[in-house]
């Protein structure tokens, strides 16, 4: 699971607000293709539960917080996003959910490839069949 990492993103404020750039290929280890975000869950929403073949992600929540589990089928790992500047890298073939939204939660996503459908793995115990791993 180390390859789903924590990236910090520099804050470029002064008096006036807050500033925080992220740039593809240069903050984040991809070129962005898509840009969607998450608003209006709450603490018993769980959002993803699914995989990826060929995309990877980065996660941000711009505002409030909310959690996200990525296992690999043998290990898990809980990172609360609750910081606009602080994001997570979620490589090809991670089991995602994201889960306990705030009521001002926004999650932003970049992912490297335009959406397509046939990519996503949604049944768990495919995912581990895929993966190799036995229940």
């Amino acid at each position: 699971m180390e390859l789903c990492r924590l990236l910090d993103f520099k804050d470029l404020g002064d008096e006036r607000g807050k500033l925080v750039v992220v740039e593809g290929a240069q903050d984040i280890p991809f070129e962005i293709k898509r840009v969607f975000y998450i608003y209006g869950s709450d603490n018993e929403v769980v959002r993803g539960k699914h995989a990826n073949k060929e995309s990877e992600f980065v996660l941000i929540n711009v505002a409030g917080k909310s959690k996200v589990r990525v296992t690999d089928g043998i290990g898990e790992h809980v990172v609360e996003l609750n910081r606009p500047m602080q994001g997570i890298y979620l490589p090809k073939m991670v089991w995602k959910d994201m889960y306990d939204f705030s009521p001002d939660s926004v999650l932003l996503a970049l992912a490297s490839t335009h959406y397509d459908g046939k990519e996503y793995i949604r049944d768990y115990d495919e995912y581990l069949k895929i993966m190799g791993v036995k229940k």
